[in-house]
């Protein structure tokens, strides 16, 4: 059912006036739409994409079987050995929030394509579901509840609050939350900078005063991380500098390091969650059960994470004759940076991966969304972001694309619902159906 929908179903459900007021209203944002498209234009998509219901709670079990595999001290002890010594530093309890898990999903399955730990979109993703509207009677079924945004954004105030609970309790105390900082370089250049907005908005909405910071801005004194004269409690980190390595991460690296400061998400969750070796690991039936993860566990990644493999010089002429089935990562990469497929590789960059710190995975095609009915279709790859914080499932978005990885560059794609298609549609015929929806409903915005 999902597949027939995302293939023949071109209902528009982005309202873009609810979406225009939604930020600029309902956020108080005002001027923050026309940033949006003067800035990322093609940052939201007008159509759904549809996902089984079976597939969303396969999620939910591959996010727990990695946390499970996480737990287990002896893994903990291998992955840190060879992280960078910032990583083995205990943060005092805070676990790290909104890391995001990116699948593809497929008629044929599901896989884990990599772990983030400073993922993107939670906030615009909550905007966008205040902008969804039904064009036509049979969408009406699956549109978010109304108020699911607004319980969104609870969730991503209470994962802040109990990150800094879980610190207060480690020390004993139980101060209150006062101010947040939320720091990535040049943030005012970033491409989502809009969304820092909306997290400072929702912050300060409860109570929290917050600003938006360059690390270059703070100051540490007395023990105290400084914006200015204020004192930050909590740094909300956007930063990709990981291991906080850049000169210009420096005050921000003492601080963490003297616990002056709540650093979420911080190294040690970086190191223990998305470092891309780390898949090689959990592909590894051996490794795992000499780790000590528990079967479950184990059935549920060997069966949902495609294979991965570091990259060794020393099995370079295999890994070259098998590189068309394979995908090429940097182990400590972000946003797709540098990531290769296998059947476009050049000698030149092949030679570039052999020298550098990469992964290979079995090569998992994304999901495919027809987004028109032309002739031919026109049709866009999609890949599934699951919001995460202590192995709970908070968020399901999709993101649409063209290329070999998602950009928002691509006409007509960026961040879109995902609809769930549970049992109960089993008793709709799906050509009945699809001729009911798609029949009424308009094509464009």
């Amino acid at each position: 059912m999902a597949e027939a929908l995302n293939s023949e179903c071109f209902c528009i459900s982005l309202d873009a006036d609810a979406l225009r007021r939604a930020l600029e209203s309902e956020l108080g944002q005002p001027g923050l739409f026309a940033l949006l498209q003067e800035r990322c234009p093609y940052l939201f998509a007008a159509q759904p994409v549809f996902v089984s219901q079976a597939y969303m709670e396969r999620m939910a079990q591959v996010i727990k079987a990695v946390d499970s595999v996480v737990a287990q001290p002896a893994y903990r002890e291998e992955v840190l050995a060879t992280a960078p010594a910032i990583a083995r530093h205990d943060p005092g309890g805070a676990k790290g929030v909104l890391f995001g898990y990116d699948f593809h999903a497929t008629e044929g399955g599901l896989g884990l394509i990599e772990i983030n730990t400073n993922a993107g979109g939670a906030m615009l993703n909550a905007v966008l579901a205040r902008a969804q509207r039904a064009c036509c009677p049979a969408m009406e079924q699956w549109l978010p509840p109304q108020g699911t945004a607004t319980a969104m954004e609870e969730h991503i105030i209470s994962m802040f609050r109990n990150e800094w609970r879980l610190r207060e309790l480690a020390r004993g105390q139980m101060r209150p939350l006062r101010r947040i900082a939320i720091v990535d370089a040049a943030p005012a250049q970033q491409y989502l900078y809009p969304e820092f907005l909306l997290f400072q908005q929702l912050f300060v909405s409860h109570g929290i005063e917050a600003v938006v910071a360059d690390p270059s801005e703070l100051t540490l004194r007395s023990g105290k991380l400084l914006y200015g004269d204020m004192v930050i409690d909590l740094v909300y980190n956007r930063l990709t500098d990981f291991a906080l390595q850049a000169p210009a991460n420096a005050v921000l690296r003492e601080a963490y390091l003297q616990n002056a400061v709540v650093l979420t998400p911080h190294p040690r969750a970086h190191a223990l969650y998305a470092n891309k070796r780390n898949l090689a690991l959990l592909t590894d039936e051996g490794r795992l059960r000499s780790l000590g993860a528990p079967q479950v566990a184990q059935d549920i990644l060997l069966a949902n994470i495609p294979h991965t493999q570091v990259v060794d010089t020393r099995h370079a002429e295999r890994l070259w004759s098998e590189r068309r089935g394979m995908f090429f990562k940097p182990s400590s990469g972000f946003g797709s940076r540098a990531a290769y497929r296998g059947d476009k590789l050049t000698k030149r960059v092949w030679q570039e991966i052999l020298s550098g710190d990469y992964v290979a995975q079995a090569f998992f095609a994304p999901g495919e969304r027809a987004i028109s009915d032309q002739d031919p279709a026109k049709v866009l790859k999609f890949d599934l972001r699951a919001y995460v914080y202590d192995s709970e499932m908070l968020w399901v978005a999709a993101r649409l694309y063209q290329g070999q990885t998602t950009n928002f560059r691509t006409p007509e794609g960026g961040f879109a619902p995902v609809y769930g298609i549970g049992a109960s549609c089993a008793d709709i015929e799906a050509r009945q159906y699809l001729d009911d929806c798609c029949s009424t409903a308009p094509t464009h915005m």
